[in-house]
């Protein structure tokens, strides 16, 4: 019987010749584009700056918070008294706006602003008498300014003055105590 499809061998298939190696080709990229050197620069001390003003800023403002959470001040409507201020309070004064207790880094400061029709000389005359000779006075234009150094930190400062343009000409005595907390 004829050979049939059936009862043949298979018949291998014919090697395929290998493909060629193809050449390498690297991938160009083609350079950077060079900047100015100086733009560079100057870019880096803008960075430089603005890095050093916002640390700045920053110490600035916990300072200042530090120092507002020191501070402990009273504007109350109580009169101040003589005992508060450690000096006399010339006599007929009134009491006038800008008077305020306040307490900061350990000093206690008592502030009272006072108004008189007296004359700036007489209540010159009065402070000097009052502070004795351990008050240092200054002449100013429109009056005097005495300070007294206690020690420790302590110090009381009293500034008469009178303009005419101010407070209906009357004299102006202002009294700052300080003293240790």
């Amino acid at each position: 019987m004829p050979d049939s499809a059936d009862n043949q061998a298979p018949q291998a298939i014919p090697p395929q010749p290998p493909f060629p190696p193809q050449p390498y080709q690297p991938v160009v990229v083609p350079p950077a584009k060079k900047g100015s050197g100086a733009m560079k620069i100057v870019l880096i001390i803008v960075a430089i700056v603005g890095g050093i003003v916002l640390i700045g800023a920053g110490v600035i403002g916990y300072g200042v918070y530090k120092v507002s959470k020191a501070i402990h001040m009273s504007n109350n409507s109580t009169p101040i008294t003589a005992s508060d201020l450690g000096v006399a309070i010339y006599p007929g004064a009134t009491q006038g706006k800008g008077s305020l207790r306040m307490t900061i880094a350990g000093k206690n400061m008592v502030t009272a602003n006072y108004l008189t029709s007296d004359s700036k000389e007489q209540v010159i005359a009065f402070y000097q008498a009052q502070l004795g000779s351990s008050a240092q006075g200054t002449p100013t234009s429109s009056g005097e300014i005495f300070v007294v150094t206690k020690g420790n930190g302590n110090s009381l400062t009293v500034t008469i003055s009178q303009r005419p343009n101010l407070n209906n000409g009357e004299t102006q005595i202002v009294i700052a105590s300080v003293t240790a907390a």
